[in-house]
């Protein structure tokens, strides 16, 4: 249900004007009509919900119903606003010798609008890609990402986007959940002077097999649980 909610932000409606008469300011040309907050809120919509340009037409005709003040776009005009938005980078410089603590986790997202029944009905195998990031824990920022299919765990990725965070700042600790427990991970972790904190699997042996820092986490595991 909660995967369901859809929250919208329409405070750019009462800006609009505002913003619109300062994004015109010396402009030459043509003059711009909506403002960029509003093709940001309906390029989330776009990609929240698969709506193609006409249908997110559709639906902001809809919503006009409810919000006063809202003009609403052919589809064309939102296609191409949405090509020519300019994209602001945060340009937040963290100290390279700062220490930083990261967390790393994964997450699928369909590249295919299908519904699950005709999956289901005509046996059809649509893959997925996943995000893995790596993100500074004190800052909410994103230090590192990486895209792949379906078929790439996210145990494989921890080297890589340690690595790439490496290059932001020193690491001294990251965090993980149970898909990071490898013995490849801790060893590359502790090589690197990094502490791992990553779950264990619940069925954890408390001997090294080849891996001494796994050990010491798994130990500590054991000891106590619930931790």
């Amino acid at each position: 249900m909660r995967r369901g909610e859809l929250l919208l932000d329409l405070d750019f409606v009462k800006a609009w004007e505002r913003e619109l008469e300062a994004m015109n300011r010396d402009k030459e040309g043509a003059r711009f009509r909506y403002p960029d907050s509003f093709i940001h809120f309906l390029l989330f919509v776009y990609v929240y919900l698969h709506l193609p340009y006409r249908q997110l037409e559709g639906f902001t005709k809809a919503l006009a119903k409810y919000v006063k003040g809202l003009r609403v776009p052919d589809h064309s005009s939102i296609q191409w606003r949405a090509e020519k938005l300019p994209v602001k980078l945060d340009k937040t410089l963290i100290d390279s010798n700062e220490d930083l603590v990261i967390a790393l986790d994964g997450s699928g997202i369909k590249v295919f609008n299908r519904g699950e029944w005709i999956r289901h009905k005509w046996k059809v195998k649509r893959g997925y890609l996943k995000i893995h990031i790596a993100v500074d824990v004190k800052r909410k920022k994103i230090l590192a990402l990486e895209v792949t299919d379906e078929r790439v765990g996210d145990g494989r990725m921890l080297q890589p986007l340690v690595e790439e965070a490496s290059k932001k700042g020193k690491i001294t600790k990251t965090i993980g959940d149970g898909a990071y427990d490898t013995k490849n991970n801790f060893r590359y972790l502790a090589e690197n002077g990094i502490e791992p904190v990553i779950k264990v699997r619940k069925n954890s042996s408390g001997k090294a097999r080849g891996c001494m820092p796994r050990k010491l986490a798994a130990q500590e595991y054991l000891q106590d649980p619930e931790t």
